[in-house]
């Protein structure tokens, strides 16, 4: 769960999250930026927050799938704080 624990370590902070987010860029970034704003928050802040609910909540399957969504990808954070964002979020 090397990959779960840097996601959480690092994209509980608003800023990185922001960075992150950025980063994945495209319709993901887009509506995840709707679903903020629908909230009131800042895409940054939300993402953080969810990493940190999940950091808190998930099962450890819910873990180990972080890991496995991570696997073999080019950009491995990326991807595992993408994959939490979407089980967090039904819009995407």
């Amino acid at each position: 769960m090397m990959i779960l624990n840097e996601v959480v370590r690092t994209c509980s902070n608003a800023d990185v999250a922001s960075a992150a987010l950025t980063s994945i860029g495209g319709k993901f970034s887009e509506n995840f930026a709707g679903h903020a704003s629908r909230g009131n928050f800042l895409p940054g802040t939300l993402a953080a927050l969810i990493v940190k609910e999940f950091a808190k909540n998930a099962s450890i399957e819910e873990m180990a799938d972080v890991d496995a969504a991570a696997h073999g990808t080019d950009q491995p954070l990326l991807s595992g704080f993408r994959h939490i964002l979407e089980t967090a979020v039904d819009f995407i």
